[in-house]
């Protein structure tokens, strides 16, 4: 139930901003007028038309020097119901300024189609041991939002979705827990990067008896402006539908699609730690890619030494993703961060996806907490300036992506040296050693009988020596070992999947290596 001062201070806001939301002619006849989505691309529209405004207000001294604990500190109170009873299960709560966030945005509900924006009050924050001296200005905004729902047990509010800073924004399913993040648009991904970001957010206050939300976000950056719905289902595997409408103020050639950052500082393919107790460090361990011919491509992550920028040419994709497959917790043995807890998300392309390639940026890093890993869409043909674009896709937080394809998955990838332990046959010199596991779909039929599975193995440059293939009952399977040699300071693309007779029974394996 609302409480009677945050009814009074909405029924205020409604009153002193009534001018701003209400067309002239709608007054007179006392007709509020209905916002939506057409009215958030309308101001995307204008604002391109306009020169883009870089500055932002300097925060006060007390909270532009946070560091993240002090900022974490700052906690909402959870006893400011928001978009009140009217919202069912979802709660709506606020971000504080300070430490990295330092832009304000500007948050607003709406409830029967009337967007109320929500001032800022000392009072809906608890500091925690933040010493905040004075009294801090009214309009000083936030620096983004989340929404709580009961997603994983009836009477206990979890947070479901998160927007905070530049066009971030991270969610969840059922038993997740946050690794990497999803954003709304990046620019020169790999480059010199231009990051846009949410000016404004409208949340609408969803029916009693619906288990969906919708929020709208305008988003501006230097090259461009974009209109922005999020359609929220929190489930066992919480999936947002995405649509967005984007103007040009210059032209774009970097444009990168719906963007996804992740962290990966090491695992079994590429293993650098021997002062860590924990076997691997990952928030995502490969992409994973349905291309528009229906081959699935998987591509395991590396920390590299240099940034490796990968591109997958492509026309009309049926759905990329990055993935989290290592799922124990032996994994990791991490008590405290639950990697293998950690959601992959999977997007898959609505409309406006016609030509280009899914683009993977790996940056080497020596920080578990750097996000060091981007995919995204890269279109083929570039965003002339005065032009628009609109897309769609729908991105589904998974723990599993088995149900997604029907055949054999990889499962593990490692690679040997000639002089490593533990190695029966022989690595012929100057060769490198790549061993992949596959599971699932129809390869325990196989086990009983593996001489008829083939390893089908290419590269781009060198030479595959040979190939063996072994029964690995562990993961239901087969362990494919390949041989390849490359002239030394040559790259090559590797490619490896296993068939029989004409029928592929996994996906495509593929690394790029450099001798």
């Amino acid at each position: 139930m609302v409480s009677l001062s945050r009814r009074g201070v909405l029924a205020g806001v409604v009153a002193a901003s009534a001018t701003r939301w209400i067309s002239p002619a709608l007054a007179q006849q006392g007709a509020p007028q209905t916002f939506g989505y057409d009215d958030v691309v309308k101001r995307a529209h204008d604002l391109a038309a306009a020169p883009f405004d870089a500055s932002v207000t300097a925060l006060p001294h007390a909270i532009a020097n946070l560091d993240f604990d002090a900022w974490r500190d700052i906690r909402f109170k959870s006893d400011k119901p928001l978009l009140g009873g009217a919202a069912g299960n979802f709660r709506l709560e606020l971000f504080h300024l300070g430490h990295l966030y330092k832009r304000p945005v500007v948050v607003n509900i709406l409830r029967d189609g009337i967007p109320v924006p929500i001032p800022y009050a000392g009072n809906l924050f608890d500091y925690g041991r933040n010493k905040i001296s004075g009294t801090l200005p009214v309009n000083l905004g936030f620096a983004g939002f989340r929404l709580d729902f009961p997603l994983n047990a009836p009477r206990v509010m979890d947070e479901l979705v998160a927007f905070l800073g530049a066009s971030y924004y991270r969610f969840l399913g059922r038993g997740q827990h946050y690794g990497l993040s999803a954003r709304g648009l990046a620019i020169g991904a790999g480059q010199t990067e231009e990051f846009p970001f949410f000016r404004e957010f409208w949340v609408e206050t969803p029916p009693l008896n619906q288990d969906r939300i919708t929020v709208h976000a305008l988003l501006d950056s230097e090259s461009l402006t974009g209109a922005y719905r999020f359609e929220i289902t929190p489930a066992q595997e919480t999936f947002i539908d995405v649509h967005a409408t984007l103007f040009a103020r210059a032209a774009v050639s970097g444009l990168n699609m719906a963007p996804l950052s992740s962290m990966f500082f090491d695992g079994t393919n590429d293993h650098r730690r021997i002062d860590d107790f924990r076997p691997q460090l990952h928030d995502s361990d490969g992409l994973l890619m349905h291309t528009g011919a229906g081959e699935w491509i998987w591509r395991p992550l590396s920390n590299p030494a240099t940034q490796v920028v990968s591109t997958f040419l492509d026309n009309n994709p049926r759905g990329f993703g990055l993935l989290q497959r290592d799922r124990s917790f032996e994994d990791y043995q991490d008590l405290d961060l639950a990697y293998e807890l950690r959601p992959s998300y999977w997007i898959e392309p609505m409309e406006g996806w016609n030509e280009g390639g899914v683009q993977l940026v790996e940056l080497p890093t020596d920080n578990e907490s750097n996000d060091n890993i981007v995919a995204s869409w890269a279109p083929k043909a570039s965003l002339e300036a005065g032009r628009s674009a609109a897309f769609g896709y729908r991105i589904t937080a998974l723990m599993s992506d088995s149900r997604l394809t029907s055949g054999g998955r990889v499962v593990d990838t490692f690679r040997t040296t000639p002089h490593a332990l533990g190695v029966v046959e022989p690595t012929p010199p100057g060769a490198t050693r790549i061993l992949i596991d596959f599971s699932g779909g129809d390869l325990s039929y196989y086990l009983s009988d593996p001489s008829m599975v083939e390893i089908v193995a290419t590269t781009s440059a060198g030479r595959v020596l040979r190939t063996f293939l072994s029964s690995n009952t562990h993961v239901g399977g087969f362990r494919a070992g390949v041989d390849v040699a490359v002239d030394p300071g040559q790259s090559a693309d590797i490619r490896v999947f296993l068939r029989s007779g004409v029928k592929a029974l996994t996906e495509t394996w593929t690394f790029p290596w450099r001798a």
